[in-house]
């Protein structure tokens, strides 16, 4: 795995010395320069530093050993494998903690280390995260920082660092690094860039939620049935499972809920929410709920919510859970440039193999700002800034596309919107090297110049489907219907998929499909290839989509009915 050097911690060249606590070194961070949506109060402001009784929530990822993280690595795509004699058979929680276990002196370090401050904590079954409540000034005395409220123009605030942390040296060898000290998230606004305001057009297609007249010329589940050979009534089985993640004040409504069931005549159901429950509608959630529920009534649905975007709350979340929901879909990243370290993305990308390795799939949206991410591909050294998680190579990502002809249910296209490209940190997957390597090869790629991006990088996405802005989703929002559009819809809607697909699995007696990678990239076949379109966003270049697998638009979307003849 690139980028996995054991290494939380600069080098020791680079420490300072401090009286009270001796030799310290910083940690395997960088600041994040507030942009324009972010800023922090002046320093000199009394506003500027957060108020005594505020806290933060921060997370001790603890560092496995590296013949651990290995034999985890190894069994983790032996079980995903459909070739190997393992597949399927996946470990439990128990099994998971014997297989990486975290020795008591590095869990003693960090209770040292957090001696004599007031501190809320909580680690996970693994005892490989611990999740620590702190009065902001503590924070500021253990790592020897500043810390700053920092507010986003949507009024959301949050507790930062603003220099880099650090933290005794005797500690480097117990953690890989202490996560969301100074992460300023990408904020869903109301989905900005994906939100199609304007009053629907009529369609080819008949509005067939009749309930709702602002569906007209949009998606609706019954296009998606249509487009992805979905059947409308499947059977329900017993331990079949599926989540949809949500942060940022991002909650639904259950009127909103019942105005699309009744609208729609479909079914949505929410089974059980994990960490907040309110009853305020959120664009984002009602989207991924509204359309992973409708295509997979049948499949118990769990709402896992957190108020920050934190991946490693999240992992946090799922990881304690012994009865995990078996499908996840997340419709939030940042780009790999954003995230603090090598170190808290190879943290990340261990929780993801635990997941995989329990049975677990788990789907990410590839983005929507094209190659260029959300930062741009800059002015100066012009760079794609590939996605995080994106670029990891334990998760499916899921492009968008849009029908080539407008309210036609037919071929697609790449939606130009579309995240897609190669990592800059982590290197092309055994599973992917030989549909990366002709995809590469091929005449009509017309790659962009090499000069801006990483030629031996994880391609992603692995597959698509319809999220463009041609025709978009169409969700109850307030009590309204609404367009909707981005790889947000493309997730929920693959996910529903997979979600139907392991009820199969599990009526047959067999294991759920888990890490679906090393699948579908044996059974390309199974999807709608898409070999039209490019991904470059508001920039000059992008990946093409042509036949096979491709930057843009992955092996293409999925086709339910091929699909569930390889269960």
């Amino acid at each position: 795995m690139k980028g996995f050097a054991y290494i939380a911690l600069a080098a020791l060249a680079a420490v300072s010395t401090h009286a009270h606590v001796g030799l310290r070194v910083p940690l395997d961070e960088h600041i994040i320069a507030p942009s324009s949506a972010w800023q922090a109060s002046p320093i000199t402001s009394s506003a500027s530093f957060a108020m005594p009784a505020e806290h933060m929530t921060v997370y001790f990822m603890m560092k496995h050993e590296k013949q651990h993280v290995q034999e985890l690595e190894a069994i983790f795509y032996a079980v995903s494998d459909p070739d190997n004699a393992m597949y399927g058979k996946h470990l439990s929680l128990e099994e998971i903690e014997r297989l990486t276990p975290i020795s008591q002196e590095k869990i003693d370090a960090v209770e040292k280390f957090l001696e004599g401050v007031d501190a809320e904590k909580e680690y996970n079954h693994n005892k490989d995260m611990l999740k620590v409540k702190l009065h902001y000034s503590d924070v500021e005395k253990l790592f020897d920082t500043k810390v700053a409220r920092f507010t986003h123009k949507t009024g959301l605030t949050l507790l930062r660092a603003t220099t880099t942390p650090s933290v005794p040296a005797w500690i480097s060898e117990a953690i890989y690094t202490v996560g969301d000290l100074i992460t300023l998230p990408k904020v869903r606004q109301n989905k900005r860039a994906n939100v199609t305001a304007a009053a629907p057009s009529v369609g080819a297609w008949s509005n067939q939620c009749t309930g709702l007249s602002g569906c007209s010329g949009l998606i609706t589940p019954y296009v998606l049935r249509e487009r992805y050979n979905i059947p409308a009534n499947s059977e329900a089985v017993d331990k079949n499972s599926m989540a949809v993640a949500e942060f940022q004040g991002q909650y639904f409504k259950k009127s909103d809920l019942e105005a699309f069931n009744s609208g729609c005549k479909v079914n949505v159901n929410v089974a059980k929410v994990v960490g907040g429950n309110e009853d305020t509608a959120g664009i984002e959630a009602e989207l991924d709920i509204e359309y992973i529920g409708a295509l997979a009534p049948e499949v118990p649905l769990t709402v896992i919510y957190s108020s920050e975007y934190s991946l490693l709350n999240w992992a946090q979340q799922i990881s304690t859970m012994t009865d995990a929901p078996l499908v996840h879909s997340v419709s939030y990243g940042n780009d790999e440039k954003q995230q603090t370290g090598v170190s808290y993305m190879d943290s990340v990308n261990v929780q993801f193999m635990k997941a995989g390795t329990r049975g677990l799939t788990i789907m990410f949206a590839s983005g929507d700002q094209g190659v260029c991410g959300r930062e741009g591909c800059g002015i100066f050294v012009k760079r794609f800034k590939p996605d995080f998680p994106g670029g990891s190579p334990y998760i499916t990502m899921v492009g968008g596309t849009d029908f080539v002809t407008k309210s036609v249910v037919g071929d697609e296209k790449v939606w130009s919107d579309g995240g897609g490209g190669f990592s800059d940190t982590f290197d092309i997957p055994a599973y992917q090297k030989d549909a990366v390597a002709a995809y590469k090869a091929a005449p009509d790629a017309d790659l962009p110049p090499q000069s801006w991006w990483n030629n031996t990088g994880r391609g992603y996405p692995d597959i698509a489907a319809l999220g463009g802005q041609v025709n978009s989703y169409c969700v109850v929002v307030n009590g309204m219907a609404n367009g909707v559009a981005g790889t947000s819809a493309s997730c929920p809607t693959a996910a529903s998929v997979f979600a139907k697909l392991n009820g199969i699995r599990l009526k047959n007696g067999k294991s759920p499909l888990g890490f679906l990678n090393p699948f579908i990239y044996k059974n390309g076949a199974a999807f709608n290839d898409v070999t039209q379109g490019t991904n470059p966003g508001n920039g000059k270049y992008g990946f093409k989509a042509i036949k096979g697998w491709d930057a843009a638009s992955g092996w293409g979307t999925p086709d339910f009915e091929k699909l569930s003849k390889l269960m």
